[in-house]
């Protein structure tokens, strides 16, 4: 291994094991020579044996590295990595997202070219590692986000599931707002002040990662009450318009929130629908999205 890779791969992770079996093998697994990337895996200190199977990846690849801490959140163990980074440039994944074993050279050959950019790959949703398998294997079964096709994008879509970074750009703008300890924005929040400065935001279909993970739709409407909140942390830290309009905090917005509000059938008969995908499932999720929008405005 190298003194210095030109890619440095931050993986936050709080007692994810079992996708981390399958996560941290896809990465040792990419088509670049050993030596020009890290892996660093920045872990609020699980207790489900994360240490003891780094550990042992390490003895044999010792690019993988573990990096325990305290950290409060996602925005924290992040910023732990990044201060460890060898790489000049820094590329953001999460502990269960599976990567294509392109993933590496499809972002280095962005960063290769003149200029600075953060660069945004392909985020494909698997409920099961059998739906892993299958749109692995099939790209017609993927339904991306933003297509097939290249394109710039606003900090909106700034995720770090999938995005790299030149390291000297996340010095020069600051790194993640450790104050985002809850769920959501951390990362779009960091892609707003990048774009702010002048970093383009460019968008790769053919950088390809699997976010593979099952989350009931219980637990979902939780999280979207959680990223309600941060994202009037947010606009209280940039009071710009358009972070109002993209997030969704419009008055229009609100007004149809107290509505529903204001019509408990209607909002039973969404509820009662979200438990399975549909016009239902999507209406709770907002409902609990601006719940949470209107809970940190009170606070």
């Amino acid at each position: 291994m190298t003194e210095s890779p030109r890619l440095s791969v931050v993986v936050p992770t709080y007692n994810r094991i079992d996708t981390l079996r399958l996560m941290i093998p896809a990465l040792i697994a990419q088509d670049r020579p050993r030596g020009e990337f890290e892996v660093l895996v920045a872990d609020s200190n699980s207790t489900d044996g994360t240490a003891a199977y780094l550990a042992e990846v390490a003895r044999e690849h010792p690019f993988v590295r573990h990096l325990p801490g305290p950290y409060s959140g996602r925005a924290g163990a992040r910023n732990a990595g990044i201060a460890a980074a060898r790489g000049e440039i820094v590329l953001f994944t999460d502990s269960d997202i599976l990567a294509a074993p392109d993933l590496l050279s499809r972002h280095l050959a962005h960063h290769d070219a003149p200029g600075s950019r953060a660069v945004v790959g392909m985020e494909v949703q698997v409920d099961t590692y059998e739906d892993y398998l299958r749109k692995r294997d099939d790209a017609a079964l993927r339904r991306p986000l933003h297509g097939e096709h290249p394109k710039r994008l606003s900090w909106l879509y700034f995720l770090t599931g999938n995005a790299s970074v030149p390291k000297r750009e996340l010095d020069r703008v600051g790194r993640f707002d450790e104050d985002f300890t809850g769920y959501g924005h951390e990362d779009l929040e960091l892609g707003y002040r990048l774009q702010h400065a002048g970093v383009a935001i460019v968008y790769e279909p053919r950088a390809v990662n699997y976010h593979y993970q099952y989350v009931p739709w219980d637990e979902q409407q939780r999280k979207y009450e959680l990223a309600g909140r941060s994202t009037v942390r947010f606009f209280r830290k940039h009071p710009d318009w358009d972070v109002r309009l993209r997030l969704g905090m419009t008055p229009v917005s609100l007004g149809l929130h107290a509505l529903v509000d204001a019509l408990p059938p209607l909002r039973d008969w969404f509820e009662r629908g979200a438990n399975r995908p549909g016009v239902a499932r999507t209406l709770s999720y907002q409902y609990h999205y601006l719940t949470g929008v209107k809970a940190a405005l009170r606070g």
